[in-house]
């Protein structure tokens, strides 16, 4: 939604640049809003500069011991790690930093565009906008994987009234920084700047949005960076593994088909992206949410100066259908001929992201491999040796969802390596999570949570993706309370339905003569 199956995992980053002398040097963009993936995947938390200060934090956070596993009964032998012994005397944990009043205050446009208001006196002389619609990488044209993509890195590119060098030239007398970013289910794009400068940041935010030219210059930049990131991706085993346990997962539905292909590249052109962007850009299918130093009354009449006079024009994009999932799992082996190491995934479909399992799944997914010290890094990175690192995540859509467990393995522990995952996945099943390891998950998710949203920025953004994906305005600030609430009994069931070993699919690719340690495991067939 990392990301299940996530398509952000290898997605290219098309914001890459060939160097120029005639462009000044742009700020950095703004990090996509999380939409997708476990909350829980520090790999998903927005600010890079954050993430060494989040795994710190996940440490402590996990401080009390190692999971200690417990005997799981037949067929499911425990790990042998030994748990992580901390130093005596070690003082108490803190009170949990609650996270800021949202205080949200919502408008609705005479067009049908939904504002949300985060009005935030007292704190940094800073404003962001985010904009949020509906139609991301699912609503792709199914031979143009990917297109969401380059249409989201084209949008800051040129308007109809500014070149692409104007408006990097006037975010920087702005001081402020733009960016776009495609998700499964929408597109966003922000802009943060200092709230002295709101009104123009505001104009040159709403032309970006709205009158996007796809410059011929620019599209053909924008492709020929998108096939060199590819080309570097496509070398990589995980683009494989990911491809095709999309497949495998969604079947022929959109969310298995988001990954790019040098077809769909090349076949992008100006007419395409124009007609992608009439479709998705409506004021009646987008959100703009409004953070920072700012009274609601005067919130709503910027965004009535930005948007008010906005309509949508021509068919917007169809609504994503719920993925009728294949039946059944599925085995494939994906050849790749010298390769020294097996890129492992084992997943099965799951449910969309405002399902009621979703907290306690997180809370299971996070014991089980959604941190260093989770079931699956001890067993198989500290116990075994047999990879760097393994973990699981929830990736969870606006209309379906999938449970994913993945390593990279030597070539010669291919075949153990499945093993142990799926004893650990029954142990989850067999017995309830013990009353310590459980509070030490939540504290971890929790704590991380309460982290990764306590900038303005990140509030904002996180408020967007859940709209985007179904879940009512007050989810952030109730998802801790939901978190400390969820029961070893929940977590078991979710345990119990999801990391079934007879239901989980796999995919390995790697070298061929690893198929002779799978067929145990079921009947692979070949795939590229």
């Amino acid at each position: 939604m990392p990301t299940a199956p996530s398509s952000t995992a290898c997605r290219p980053r098309w914001r890459l640049r060939v160097a120029s002398p005639r462009r000044p040097r742009r700020p950095p963009l703004p990090q996509r809003p999380r939409t997708e993936e476990s909350d829980m995947d520090i790999r998903n938390i927005p600010n890079r500069a954050a993430r060494p200060l989040a795994l710190a934090l996940g440490l402590c956070l996990f401080a009390g011991g190692a999971y200690a596993q417990q005997p799981a009964g037949a067929g499911a032998a425990p790990t042998t790690a030994p748990p992580t012994e901390l130093p005596a005397g070690l003082p108490a944990y803190g009170e949990d930093k609650p996270l800021p009043e949202l205080g949200l205050v919502e408008h609705r446009l005479a067009n049908g565009l939904t504002v949300w208001v985060l009005p935030r006196a007292g704190g940094l002389p800073r404003v962001d906008y985010v904009l949020a619609v509906r139609g991301g990488l699912a609503s792709d044209p199914a031979q143009l994987p990917g297109m969401s993509n380059l249409l989201a890195g084209l949008m800051r590119e040129g308007t109809s009234t500014r070149s692409s060098v104007q408006i990097a030239e006037q975010l920087q007398t702005l001081g402020a920084e733009m960016g776009a970013q495609a998700s499964n289910d929408g597109l966003f794009v922000s802009a943060s700047g200092l709230s002295a400068s709101a009104e123009p940041l505001a104009a040159l935010f709403a032309d970006v949005v709205r009158n996007p030219a796809f410059p011929e210059n620019e599209v053909q930049l924008a492709k020929t960076n998108a096939l060199q990131g590819l080309k570097a991706m496509q070398a990589q085993p995980s683009y494989q593994a990911n491809r095709a346990m999309g497949r495998v997962l969604f079947g022929t539905h959109p969310y298995g088909n988001t990954l790019p292909t040098e077809a769909a590249i090349n076949g992008t052109d100006i007419a395409g992206l124009k007609a992608a962007h009439a479709a998705r850009f409506r004021p009646d299918h987008a959100l703009l949410v409004i953070a920072g130093p700012v009274q609601a009354d005067a919130a709503k009449a910027l965004a009535e100066s930005m948007f008010g006079d906005w309509q949508g024009s021509g068919a917007p994009i169809a609504e994503v259908a719920a993925p009728d999932y294949p039946k059944g799992p599925q085995f494939v082996l994906v050849p790749r001929s010298g390769s020294v190491q097996s890129a492992v995934r084992i997943g099965r479909p799951a449910f969309d992201a405002d399902d009621d399992r979703a907290i306690p799944a997180a809370l299971a997914n996070t014991i089980l491999g959604g941190g260093f010290d989770s079931r699956l890094m001890r067993n198989l990175r500290e116990d075994k040796g047999y990879t760097y690192g393994a973990g699981s995540s929830f990736g969870l859509r606006a209309e379906g969802g999938a449970f994913q467990a993945q390593a990279d393995v030597r070539n010669e522990v291919t075949g153990a390596a499945i093993g142990e995952f799926l004893k650990e996945f029954e142990a989850m099943r067999a017995q309830a999570v013990p009353a310590d390891e459980l509070q030490r998950a939540k504290r971890f998710t929790a704590g991380t949570y309460l982290f990764q949203n306590q900038l303005q920025y990140a509030v904002a953004s996180a408020l967007a993706g859940n709209w985007l994906l179904g879940r009512p305005a007050d989810y952030l600030s109730t998802y801790v309370d939901k978190v400390n609430n969820v029961t070893a009994a929940q977590v078991q069931s979710v345990a119990r339905e999801f990391f079934d070993p007879k239901q989980q699919s796999i995919v390995v690719v790697g070298d061929a003569a690893v198929g002779e340690q799978l067929q145990s495991y079921g009947t692979f067939k070949s795939a590229e």
